[in-house]
């Protein structure tokens, strides 16, 4: 007897192939059956009517920073919501293990860490994380019975550096007996499960004490002994993150890429490629890595989201302003002396004049700041201000737009919520998108959910994407964007047995109506642990999303289930070739 049945569904498969109408089994958490309407000749335990819906396989999102959240959160929202029922965590060089046991103190450095570089709320982590784990194996085990999505862990440079070098990790190299550690350490959390290495040289990655991130501190021939191991599992990869991941790469950050996946012969991916047709050189220059990539014997994958994220900014919070070149420094000034800085007229020109430098890369977008709309406001004197466009603003006061924005916020003590419009709409750009996803080594992702949960919303990519392929742009077909969502994701991580609908695959299956799919608007509600804020987006049209055959979410509300399996590479990953 089957499970359930599904019955009249358009099914999409994952594969690319037209959709068709089908009935569509499931037994034992796996796909059973896929025939035409009203031919199942199987009993079912229960069976509903899909008629008029799109069944989908789940989506897989690649890249996610759910290390934390999945312990207070199972069914890790909003992206499980927007149809997402495998997630791609430890990313970009940060893990919660390995934790060295003999320093209890990592722990709290850890946290911190996260808070700043990735914008977690310290109460959460504090107060909604366990901490009862020292190896990677550890805590794997742990996320094991407890979630209700399936989710996949690479173990973080940083964590392993820490564990083995301690303080010394950040601004020290280690010794041949140190690096030996490490490498013993990526060793065993590949063993138990880690899918491969996650690394960042990134110059906006600093830790709690505002130092570069230990991984920051690593010279190529640590990266490649460490790439070099990763080759020796089944079913692992990297992911790396450079300074010139965030505008155009440097010709040394290009060989350290190509190095490394070819060192280690497995996929490497980085995050993220931002398109915009008022930059034209940076795609090509992007994507010179994976062509030289494949010519030495490895595979770079360069990951780009299909929507614009909707952002929070404020003066008063850690989030991309403080990112750019000579801003840091002032913005991370006590409030009153902050303020009195921001109103020195020479002080703005200064800041104004580094925004808008090559060195800003691109962030250089950020610089317009007539764009701004101001979101909420907490003064009198600002009473009224909310979806206000600030140039019109400053126009009315007679003030340039920046020195506008700063006297707005002042007068809320910085704490005014900035909404910066995107300069990357036009047409123009949208067709140079269309035209970078036909390319071999570019995949759909970059949500970084999980993280920058006050400041940035990327979790609904997928409903908002499918969402204009349907109704809005139609830049691609329905039967291209979910493949897009699935099966490419799925083939780059070697995931055995999943992102398609076929039989004997695992049953990761998302039910939607075509004509409402679509992401809310992002909105702040307080419910992490210590009531701290998160960024939320409402799914619309989902109907049902389901994990291993089990339910877990019904029109956008959790069934409580949690079928998620914990994915271990080499038992749930084959290894992908680079050739």
């Amino acid at each position: 007897m089957l499970d359930h049945l599904i019955k009249g569904a358009t099914l999409v498969d994952g594969t690319g192939a037209p959709a068709r109408p089908a009935d569509v089994g499931i037994r034992g958490g796996r796909i059973a059956v896929i025939a035409d309407p009203g031919t199942v000749e199987e009993a079912a335990a229960s069976t509903e009517d899909a008629t008029g819906l799109v069944l989908a396989p789940g989506f897989v999102d690649p890249h996610t920073h759910y290390d934390a959240q999945l312990f207070w959160d199972p069914y890790a929202t909003p992206s499980m919501n927007h149809g997402v029922t495998t997630v791609a965590g430890g990313n970009c060089g940060f893990t919660l293990a390995p934790l060295n046991p003999d320093r209890p103190e990592d722990a709290d450095y850890t946290r911190r860490m996260m808070s700043k570089v990735e914008g977690m709320s310290l109460k959460a982590l504090e107060e909604g994380v366990s901490w009862g784990w020292y190896s990677f194996g550890d805590y794997l085990s742990s996320l094991d019975g407890r979630i209700a999505v399936n989710a996949g862990f690479m173990v973080g440079h940083c964590a392993l550096r820490r564990h083995v070098m301690g303080p010394d990790a950040v601004g020290g190299q280690p010794t041949p007996e140190q690096l030996d550690a490490m490498l013993a350490l990526l060793h065993d959390a590949m063993d138990a499960g880690a899918w491969g290495l996650s690394t960042t040289q990134s110059s906006t990655h600093s830790d709690g004490d505002g130092k570069p991130v230990a991984s920051r501190h690593a010279l190529p021939a640590e990266l490649l002994a460490l790439s070099r191991a990763v080759g020796e599992h089944e079913g692992t990869q990297l992911e790396a993150i450079v300074a010139g991941c965030l505008d155009q790469f440097a010709d040394d950050e290009i060989d350290l890429l190509v190095e490394m996946s070819a060192t280690a012969g497995r996929p490497l991916n980085w995050n993220v490629l931002t398109i915009d047709a008022a930059v034209p050189e940076r795609v090509p220059r992007q994507l010179v890595p994976s062509e030289r990539a494949r010519k030495a014997g490895g595979r770079i994958v360069a990951l780009t989201m299909p929507i614009l994220t909707p952002m929070n900014m404020s003066l008063g919070t850690f989030c991309a302003l403080n990112l750019i070149p000579g801003w840091g420094e002032i913005l991370a000034l006590p409030v009153p002396e902050r303020i009195e800085r921001l109103r020195d007229a020479d002080v703005r020109a200064e800041m104004l004049r580094r925004a808008d430098s090559k060195e800003a890369g691109i962030f250089r977008r950020l610089a317009n700041f007539g764009r701004y709309v101001i979101g909420d406001t907490y003064s009198p004197e600002n009473e009224g201000l909310s979806g206000r466009v600030v140039g019109d603003i400053a126009a009315e006061r007679g003030l340039d737009p920046f020195h506008c924005l700063v006297e707005i916020c002042a007068n809320d003590r910085l704490r005014t919520v900035l909404w910066p419009m995107p300069t990357d709409n036009d047409p123009a750009t949208w067709a140079l998108r269309r035209e970078t996803w036909e390319h071999e080594d570019v995949l759909l992702g970059g949500s970084d959910a999980g993280a920058h949960l006050d400041r940035m919303c990327g979790a609904p990519y997928t409903t908002r994407f499918l969402g204009d392929c349907l109704r809005g742009r139609k830049l691609v077909p329905l039967e291209r964007a979910v493949k897009m969502l699935t099966d490419d994701p799925a083939r780059l991580f070697g995931l055995r047995e999943r992102g398609r609908i076929e039989e004997g695959f695992h049953a990761d299956l998302v039910l939607f109506d075509p004509e409402r799919i679509e992401a809310g608007p992002a909105t702040l509600v307080h419910d992490l642990p210590g009531d701290s804020p998160r960024l939320d987006s409402k799914a619309i049209g989902i109907v049902s999303v389901r994990v291993n055959g089990i339910e877990t979410l019904r029109d956008d509300r959790v069934t409580g289930a949690v079928p998620g399996t914990v994915l271990r590479s080499g038992r749930d990953t084959r290894t992908v070739s680079t050739k």
